[in-house]
């Protein structure tokens, strides 16, 4: 069966995105697809497990070097190539920034519009026991303060799938960011050769009356078992908005939200300072829109990843933080005017 036929199948995340890099390296013999450990290996999570023997050379392993993967990815993408490239830990694109930051997403400025740069950088983040403050950071917010770059972080399986095929399909730079905890979870049903979509849109995840949660990456799953609980527990609605995509930046879905429920909560796994949440508050408060009372954001604090499963449950938000948090805000007087 053709890669673009319209099918749906039970997969797992991993599985989804192995499926858009299949329909990519299909649909466009342009395409190339190369980092540490991708093609003979699988990749070091197996999600790239099978594309070496099913398209050869265009999937190819690199050098224990991010900065000279992403120098050749920019060279690729120059001339005509569309490469899709994968930094094994987000932690690690840090020692090629000078190849995404003043190359990659420069291009289309340096050369008046005569060139792009149409390469997607694949990589995961997020904590997990052990990991310590190397393989634990949550750096969303460096990337999508670059103009020029697009940024995404899909969390449901379908969005794995539908959000890297947007990022290839984009003639911009794009970086989209995993979560290696949710690569081997649960299946499920993944709609497969739908019209690939554009870039750019939130989603509502959950309707609700008194509260907008926006939220993005697998914090998102925290977040809607919160919004069950606030709801039983409390009689607290809240509305739970998945972003998907950090820039650009859907400030009008939630702008439309907090409009109707009056109240804003951005809830995030990455440090609060300087983080997203921020940008989210204050683009909501430039517009005027009537809160009852403040935002809150909900956030890990300004601290390094611990290493000890226990200190890492007490730093980076968990179900009952938000709850409590959230709970405790609303049960807060309303502001008078």
């Amino acid at each position: 069966m053709p890669e673009s036929a319209l099918t749906q199948k039970k997969l797992t995340y991993a599985e989804s995105v192995n499926h858009a890099l299949r329909r990519a390296l299909t649909d466009d013999p342009t395409t190339l697809l190369f980092g540490e450990d991708v093609a003979v290996p699988g990749g070091v999570f197996g999600v790239t497990k099978g594309l070496r023997k099913r398209f050869g050379e265009r999937v190819f392993d690199t050098p224990i070097s991010e900065s000279a993967i992403l120098g050749g990815a920019v060279g690729a993408s120059i001339v005509g190539r569309r490469p899709i490239v994968e930094i094994m830990w987000a932690d690690f694109a840090f020692v090629a920034f000078d190849q995404i930051v003043n190359q990659a997403a420069n291009v289309r400025y340096l050369n008046r519009g005569k060139l792009t740069a149409p390469l997607t950088i694949r990589t995961q983040q997020g904590t997990g026991p052990g990991a310590c403050a190397q393989h634990s950071q949550s750096i969303e917010a460096l990337f999508a303060h670059i103009p020029g770059l697009h940024v995404c972080m899909p969390t449901t399986h379908q969005d794995a799938h539908d959000l890297l095929l947007a990022s290839i399909a984009a003639d911009d730079p794009a970086i989209v960011i995993e979560n290696r905890n949710l690569y081997h979870g649960a299946k499920e049903e993944v709609t497969l050769g739908a019209p690939i979509p554009s870039v750019g849109g939130a989603v509502v995840r959950r309707l609700g009356t008194d509260l907008t949660v926006a939220t993005w990456g697998a914090m998102q799953h925290k977040v809607l078992e919160a919004a069950e609980r606030l709801e039983a527990e409390h009689g607290i609605s809240a509305e739970v908005i998945d972003m998907r995509w950090m820039r650009p930046l859907d400030v009008d879905s939630v702008a439309e939200s907090v409009g109707r429920t009056g109240a804003l909560a951005v809830v995030h796994e990455a440090s609060e300072f300087a983080g997203l949440g921020a940008e989210l508050v204050a683009s909501i408060v430039e517009r005027g829109i009537e809160m009852r009372r403040p935002p809150l954001r909900i956030a890990t604090p300004d601290v390094r990843i611990p290493a000890a499963p226990t200190l890492l449950e007490a730093v980076v938000p968990g179900v009952d933080d938000i709850v409590a948090r959230v709970h405790q805000h609303i049960a807060q007087p309303a502001a008078t005017r």
